[in-house]
């Protein structure tokens, strides 16, 4: 390159402009191509992901060429050490922040097109959130290193002080420590996934919106998110109403009727009112089911599945309306407890 440079004339500023300016046209011919002719092959596939790609791609490779040139054209105009070794620091440097938030889009594509591969393993098992992360981390810290190279710092020293720094932390950050082994834990064993509906033993449910190395996120049906660390959610009981072989959750809509009530006949009327219900599931169908003989009534059970426990509430309400009401209309009462006193003596008043 300077012997080529040498051929348009002594003046080293005019040769370093022509060299930034020949690697610019290089970068123009490169992102021509790969936006022509690549592109258009990629747009043949069936799937969007190389067609992002491909579009990922324009910005890195020109500025890469632009910075090369730069970076050329920086030791054709021969500056002292200190200013020609701060500008190509800070040139590699940009190079490295550009490439390195390439590398993490493309991450996020990955990523993005497994999630919508449903017959993917690893959406399966929920392993996606951890590889993500881990990636992210990977990508952060080769990020680091190689600005550490390109300002001649000695990694080494710094490796070994990072040691001795880290296992000091790792005293002081215990139960950070605890809640990243636990999201580990949590993401390999999978007792739950994004977008199931958990109950935890606390009492708090809703629905699970982010897994992270830290902590799980819980959006319940007040809309407000719920932050629990990894550490409690791995050492604590967790009722996952969307796991098993199905998402369907079973309601039950208990009622009193009175003594005396026909039985067949309030049978009858409560599967009705659930077979009646656009939402409620045919297969299993809804049963009805005599629990005991209370104090005031003849106690009775309504079970019937729905397809998301996320509308268990809305459905109890709605389902438990129509009961009411179809005992007004087939006469059948729903008694109210009483308690009959009987006076043996009464206080003389006299």
């Amino acid at each position: 390159m300077q012997e080529l440079a040498e051929l348009i004339g002594p003046n080293i500023y005019l040769q370093a402009l022509v060299i930034a300016v020949v690697f610019i046209a290089i970068g123009k011919a490169a992102d021509w191509i790969i936006s022509r002719t690549i592109g258009k092959l990629v747009s043949r596939s069936k799937n969007d992901v190389d067609d992002r790609i491909v579009g990922l791609l324009h910005r890195p490779i020109f500025l890469s060429f632009v910075l090369l040139g730069l970076s050329l054209a920086t030791q054709r105009l021969q500056l002292p050490s200190p200013p020609e070794f701060i500008t190509l620091g800070a040139l590699k440097t940009i190079a490295i922040v550009i490439w390195y938030n390439m590398l993490r889009h493309l991450t996020d594509i990955l990523v993005d097109t497994a999630q919508r591969n449903r017959d993917s393993r690893l959406v399966q098992n929920g392993m996606l959130p951890l590889i993500q992360n881990v990636i992210k981390v990977v990508l952060f810290a080769m990020a680091i290193y190689f600005v550490f190279l390109a300002w001649n710092i000695n990694v080494t020293a710094w490796v070994a002080s990072a040691g001795i720094v880290g296992l000091a932390l790792s005293f002081a950050a215990r139960d950070t420590l605890s809640n990243l082994f636990a999201g580990v834990s949590i993401v390999m064993d999978a007792p739950y996934k994004n977008g199931d509906y958990i109950i935890l033993e606390s009492g708090e449910r809703g629905i699970v919106t982010h897994i992270g190395l830290r902590s799980t996120r819980i959006l319940t049906r007040d809309d407000v998110e719920i932050t629990v660390p990894n550490g409690i959610m791995g050492n604590s009981m967790i009722t996952n109403e969307a796991g098993g072989p199905s998402e369907r959750h079973r309601i039950r809509i208990a009622v009193g009727v009175a003594y005396g009530s026909d039985m067949d006949h309030v049978i009858a009327t409560l599967e009705k009112v659930a077979t009646d219900h656009s939402e409620v599931c045919r297969n299993p169908a809804p049963r009805v089911r005599f629990r005991q003989f209370g104090e005031s009534s003849l106690d009775f059970e309504l079970l019937c599945w729905i397809e998301r426990p996320v509308d268990r509430g809305r459905l109890r309400h709605e389902l438990g309306c129509s009961v009411y009401k179809a005992f007004n209309d087939n006469d059948i009462a729903i008694p109210f407890p009483q308690r009959d006193l009987h006076v043996r003596t009464m206080p003389d008043t006299t």
